[in-house]
C-alpha cells in the first residue's frame, strides 16, 4: 500500500484541526453505535510495544456514574486552583463529563509476564495505550465528533465508580460527543495561556 499527496494533505489537515473539546461546546446529539465502534476500532489499530495490545476501554453512558466521576473532578479542580494565579484558569470550562454524549475510560492492563521491548523501559506499555488514545481522537475528528481529555481526576476514584480491578491503570478519561464548532485554533492558544512552539524550538 502506497499513499500519494492527496492522503498526505488529508492527514495533515486532520492533525491540524484536531481539538481538545470543553464541556461548553458539546451538543445533546446521539452518536450511532456504528461510529462509536469505529472510534474504538481505531484505538486497537494503534502500535504497541511487543504487540502487547494492553488497552482496555470502558464506555460510560450512565448519568449516575458520570455524576459520581464529575464530583471527583470538582474536588480535584478545587485543589488545583492554588497552583495557578492566572485568572483565566478560574473561567475555563475544563471538562464535559456530563455534557458529552458519552465518556470513555481508557486503561492499561498490567501484564503478568515479561513483554518484548518492555524489560528496560517499564512504561512502554502505558505509552502504547496513549497511541490508542491518539488514534481514537483522530478518527473521531474525521467523523466530526469531538473528544476532550479530562486529567483532573483521581484514577482510584474513577476505578471505584467503574468497579475496575487493581490490574488496570487509568491512562485517559475522554468525553465524546458532537460539538457546536471546532475552533480554528486550540482554545488555550487563543486565550494566550501558552504560545505555539515551532519545530526549531523543540530540536535538541
Amino acid at each position: 500500500m502506497e499513499f500519494g499527496k492527496c492522503e498526505v494533505d488529508c492527514l495533515d489537515k486532520v492533525l491540524r484541526f484536531r481539538r481538545d473539546v470543553r464541556g461548553n461546546n458539546f451538543l445533546d446529539k446521539k452518536i450511532s453505535s456504528k461510529k462509536i465502534e469505529k472510534i474504538l476500532k481505531a484505538g486497537i489499530k494503534a502500535p504497541s510495544v511487543g504487540y502487547s495490545q494492553p488497552w482496555k476501554f470502558a464506555v460510560i453512558k450512565s448519568k449516575k456514574k458520570r455524576k459520581k466521576i464529575y464530583k471527583n473532578f470538582q474536588k480535584e479542580y478545587k485543589k488545583s486552583k492554588h497552583h495557578f494565579s492566572n485568572p483565566t484558569y478560574q473561567k475555563l470550562k475544563l471538562e464535559g463529563i456530563k455534557e458529552s454524549y458519552l465518556n470513555i475510560a481508557v486503561f492499561y492492563k498490567k501484564p503478568k509476564r515479561k513483554i518484548l521491548g518492555q524489560t528496560s523501559q517499564k512504561k512502554m506499555g502505558e505509552y502504547s495505550v496513549v497511541c490508542a488514545v491518539q488514534n481514537m481522537w483522530l478518527m473521531a475528528r474525521v467523523l466530526n465528533i469531538g473528544i476532550g481529555w479530562v486529567s483532573i481526576l483521581k484514577p482510584k476514584s474513577v476505578k471505584k465508580v467503574l468497579k475496575v480491578g487493581r490490574e488496570y491503570k487509568l491512562v485517559a478519561y475522554l468525553c465524546v460527543g458532537y460539538v457546536k464548532e471546532f475552533l480554528d485554533e486550540p482554545e488555550l492558544k487563543k486565550l494566550e495561556w501558552e504560545r505555539e512552539m515551532f519545530l526549531d524550538e523543540v530540536m535538541l
